[in-house]
């Protein structure tokens, strides 16, 4: 689903320490430094959602820290969220799609079963840790042959141009840099 103007047809909910500590490499990362973990798993979003144009809101757990009234920021079009003291990323989610969830299509990533359920009840709809990491490499795969095509065409191209062409279009691209 593409996006009309700047509106979103299709969001997806991030439950950023389920997906940290389902995912091999970002529960690795989170061993050494939680902070790069969630780091990673930001920019591995952001980059989803720019190929994929789905809306993305990673939500993170902060709800046992004392005081925290909750933050807000977007990091690369990416709206992460920490939810505040006494909400968990999984009541966030669930406030904010009673809010869309019948209006918009809204996809929630977790591997939590009970979350799933009250997703489901709620208008949206799941889908696991494992299914979002198969679906990220599938886009990322499907992006590099995309540029490997490119890559094909363009050298085909070069191949069919003599060698005084060559040569001059060289020299104009040393002599632009």
């Amino acid at each position: 689903m593409k996006r009309k103007g700047n509106e979103f047809k299709e969001y997806l909910f991030v439950d950023g320490y389920n997906i940290i500590n389902s995912w091999s490499n970002l529960r690795e990362l989170s061993s050494l430094n939680l902070e790069v973990a969630r780091e990673e798993l930001i920019e591995t979003m952001a980059e989803y959602q720019h190929y994929s144009d789905i809306k993305v809101i990673v939500v993170f757990d902060a709800h046992m820290v004392k005081g925290n009234t909750g933050k807000k920021e977007n990091v690369k079009g990416v709206e992460v969220v920490y939810t505040k003291e006494n909400e968990t990323a999984d009541q966030y989610i669930e406030k904010t799609l009673d809010s869309i969830g019948r209006i918009k299509r809204v996809r929630v990533a977790t591997s939590d079963w009970m979350e799933q359920q009250i997703v489901l009840g709620r208008g949206g709809t799941r889908i696991s840790a494992r299914e979002l990491e198969v679906e990220i490499s599938n886009q990322r795969n499907l992006l590099m042959k995309k540029k490997n095509k490119e890559k094909d065409k363009t050298d085909l191209f070069i191949g069919r141009l003599d060698e005084e062409i060559l040569k001059k279009l060289n020299k104009w691209r040393k002599s632009n840099e």
